[in-house]
């Protein structure tokens, strides 16, 4: 019946993009194929600190095919500016920093191993490839340093002469005099030393890039695989080329994942527009994965000292840390943002009265810090959670119990944290019981013994978290086509999430329109006039909070012409069911109906607006707060040190879940690259040469289906109060909490014997070096006494 709302909200409806990608009808960069097109070859640093004496290109450009190998002496010339950070601290009320602009080519000293040193233009990809070997660059080597902890000892050596203690910025919070005084009285102080390594984000399309430029026009386009297109469209712009953002256009078509790594521009972009506009071609550079576990931003890269006091009874009382965190050999990006969300969120689900907090951003000769699946968060919740659970066994505390004693409680809500965030909403409690339940915590003992009996140590873990989702504002478009047809024009860019099934079953529901006549548009700036992209959870929140009041605004101007279509006076217009309806009149009309009718060619009421199109905007201020328990139970062999999770189970407070089936799918991801943290993953260079010893997927171990155990996830729903949808974001939420209650679980099964730490990633060797320090300690002992 025409009309009639197919309830579409809170379905687990199947994603509408996954036949294209299925069947291999995707189009990503590389799929691109533009007419004249040439092609791309980088040339990196092998040094990780390096002056350029000379760069001889002329083997080169005798290559047959070979177009043009450009250097930073044109760059130069051509006035080709540098990637700038954003984000900047002072932004947000933080200190002033040493910045940096990350050149497209580096034309006199290189700062890391894979700094952009030239760029060479050929007919085909493998003989830029060729040529780039050719190009004979003569370098100066320079002391280097690339481990964050000796970056900021005196004896270092500067990664950039003027920035002398290699720190751009330090960020303190808190009161010292009265966190100190805190310490001082009180029963028990718990303190570790943590590390959240350096890692690759690895998605599964490496980036890639065509620039077009327009020489009638004087205008570009730029094909790349981001996340950001109008971030990235306004960084090149205005920073780069010096021109108005209508003169670039940025295309981002299908994405095979981001995570953060593909946030921001990189030199690469650069390259292939600038190269395009010399050569008067399109140019194309596709990344190697070589390339790109060298070249691109890496994330994480944390060390932290942190401490607990608490008094008798295992209550909280003040919390210290001292870190560091890397940026790398530019600051770049939004690099920054790490550091701050690691402070706010600090305090996690806990009432922590006292905090005192000590950050340094530290320059070192490695690949550029950026934002990275969680940004801040994952170090800040496995901190706290390490913690605690030390305290735990300090104190001879059941871990849930010391949990329960420290929460904020559900009474409280809005509860305003120490460090100014304000959660609206949270029942942690609440969840702890759910996942306690879920999990068969009362099970565990025989499911230990049992592995026992196999000559196997078996431990449980578990992690509590609160983080936040949402940042700045965003703008959504509806807009009805003469025919009736409509569109989702989109600010925000999915690139694995399924926001095209998402957004459309929101649109279907709001509207009374069938999902099956929904196109959805994103990632072209001549499309959407503006966007801000998708990273921090921010879609659902912002993105589906623009569309409820697209929706709203695509009713109300509609009202005006069902109001003619139905010989009724607008006021007594009313949409239920899918259907225009007024109590004067036995006449409905559905969307498309009046849709149409916002088209005719005359008639219309004087001042109305031809056609039907209209937006909405919403900010993401204040944010929300997602929340959840994890669970894990971890098996490890002790002649091996191999280590199998045998069990996880997750349950999540995301707020009001649109698609259960997406969010859990959301979960899982997450959960994947916690897990990868945990155990398997590491971004390692060498010292003193400063080379990456870690630059294929041979020697960087990403996470496999059989790393993988059966999650067990549920939502506990609880709607957030500070937006009209109820959303709280998920993007994050398995990556948040995973590496915590991974370690958490190792220890628990490894404390038996002695051992009281174990770093990520949880190798095998790892573990089993553990065991025997473990075993060596204790025979030690034994001997002593």
């Amino acid at each position: 019946m025409a009309g009639t709302i197919i309830r579409q909200i809170g379905k687990s409806v199947l994603r509408v993009e996954d036949e294209r990608f299925l069947t291999g009808r995707g189009r990503y960069v590389d799929d691109i194929t533009l007419s004249g097109m040439c092609f791309g070859a980088v040339v990196y640093s092998p040094h990780a600190h390096a002056l350029i004496a000379g760069i001889d290109v002329s083997s080169a450009v005798r290559v047959s095919g070979v177009i043009a190998v450009l250097t930073g002496q044109e760059v130069a010339k051509d006035n080709i500016g540098g990637l700038p950070p954003y984000a900047l601290p002072a932004s947000w009320g933080g200190p002033n920093a040493y910045t940096t602009r990350w050149a497209a080519l580096a034309a006199d000293r290189v700062r890391f191993v894979g700094d952009r040193v030239a760029f060479v233009v050929a007919e085909t990809a493998a003989i830029a490839r060729e040529a780039a070997d050719l190009v004979d660059v003569s370098y100066e080597a320079l002391p280097n340093v690339v481990d964050i902890e000796k970056a900021v000892q005196a004896s270092a050596p500067r990664v950039w002469e003027e920035c002398r203690d290699n720190v751009s910025f330090t960020l303190h919070f808190g009161d010292r005099d009265e966190n100190e005084a805190v310490f001082a009285a009180a029963s028990h102080v718990v303190e570790l030393r943590l590390v959240n390594g350096r890692l690759s984000p690895s998605p599964l399309e490496p980036r890639a890039a065509i620039g077009d430029y327009k020489a009638a026009e004087e205008s570009f386009t730029l094909y790349t695989s981001s996340q950001n297109p109008h971030g990235v469209r306004s960084m090149l712009a205005t920073s780069v080329f010096g021109i108005s953002e209508t003169q670039l256009r940025v295309i981002s078509p299908d994405v095979g994942g981001g995570f953060g790594v593909k946030a921001n521009a990189y030199p690469e972009d650069i390259l292939v527009l600038w190269a395009s506009r010399r050569c008067r071609r399109p140019v194309k550079w596709v990344s190697a994965r070589a390339e790109a576990m060298m070249g691109d931003n890496h994330g994480r890269d944390q060390v932290a000292y942190g401490k607990i006091a608490l008094n008798q009874n295992g209550r909280i009382l003040a919390m210290r840390v001292d870190a560091l965190h890397s940026l790398g050999a530019y600051f770049c990006s939004a690099s920054a943002s790490p550091l701050r969300t690691a402070l706010r969120m600090a305090p996690n689900v806990y009432d922590i009265g006292s905090l005192y907090f000590t950050s340094r951003a530290v320059f070192t000769n490695t690949s550029p810090m950026g934002v990275y699946r969680g940004a801040g968060r994952p170090e800040a919740v496995f901190l706290i959670e390490r913690l605690i659970d030390c305290a735990a066994k300090t104190l001879d505390l059941d871990p849930i119990e010391i949990r329960r004693r420290n929460l904020i409680s559900t009474t409280a809500m809005p509860f305003k944290t120490i460090t100014g965030c304000v959660y609206d909403s949270g029942d942690f409690e609440g969840v702890l019981n759910e996942c306690l339940n879920q999990s068969d915590w009362k099970g565990f003992e025989q499911r230990r013994s049992a592995a026992a009996k196999r000559g196997m140590r078996y431990g449980r873990g578990i992690a509590m978290y609160v983080e936040y989702g949402g940042v700045m504002n965003e703008t959504m478009q509806i807009r009805f086509d003469p025919s009736g047809g409509v569109t989702i024009l989109a600010g925000t860019h999915s690139h694995g999430q399924g926001h095209a099934t998402t957004y459309t079953q929101m649109a279907a529901e709001w509207l009374g329109i069938d999902p099956s006549k929904i196109r959805f548009v994103q990632g072209d700036t001549d499309k959407v006039s503006f966007g801000r992209g998708t990273y921090a959870a921010r879609s659902s929140l912002v993105g589906g909070c623009a569309l409820r009041l697209a929706a709203d605004a695509v009713i109300a101007k509609a009202a005006v012409i069902a109001a003619l279509l139905l010989e009724a006076d607008a006021s007594d217009v009313r949409f239920e069911d899918g259907l225009f309806k007024s109590p004067r009149s036995n006449k409905t009309a559905t969307l498309t109906e009046v849709a149409k009718a916002c088209f005719r060619p005359h008639g219309l009421p004087a001042g109305f607006s031809l056609g039907l199109d209209c937006s909405g905007t919403f900010a993401a201020d204040p944010p929300n707060y997602p929340n959840g328990v994890h669970i894990c139970e971890a098996e490890i062999d002790p002649e091996t040190g191999a280590v199998a999770i045998v069990r996880y189970t997750a349950v999540d407070d995301v707020g009001r879940v649109f698609n259960p089936m997406i969010c859990e799918g959301q979960i899982h991801g997450g959960l994947a690259q916690g897990l990868g943290q945990a155990l398997l993953e590491s971004i390692r260079y060498e010292s003193p040469s400063g080379q990456l010893l870690t630059g294929s997927f041979t020697d960087y171990a990403m996470p496999r289906a059989d790393n993988m155990p059966p999650f067990q996830v549920s939502f506990h729903e609880l709607p957030a109060t500070t937006n009209p949808l109820g959303i709280k974001g998920v993007g994050e939420a398995g990556a948040v909490p995973a590496p915590a209650a991974i370690i958490n679980a190792l220890i628990d099964a490894l404390a038996p014997i002695g051992v009281t730490e174990v770093e990520m990633p949880a190798t095998p060797a790892c573990i089993w070096n553990a065991i025997e320090q473990a075993k060596l300690s204790a025979s030690n002992l034994c001997n002593t006494n």
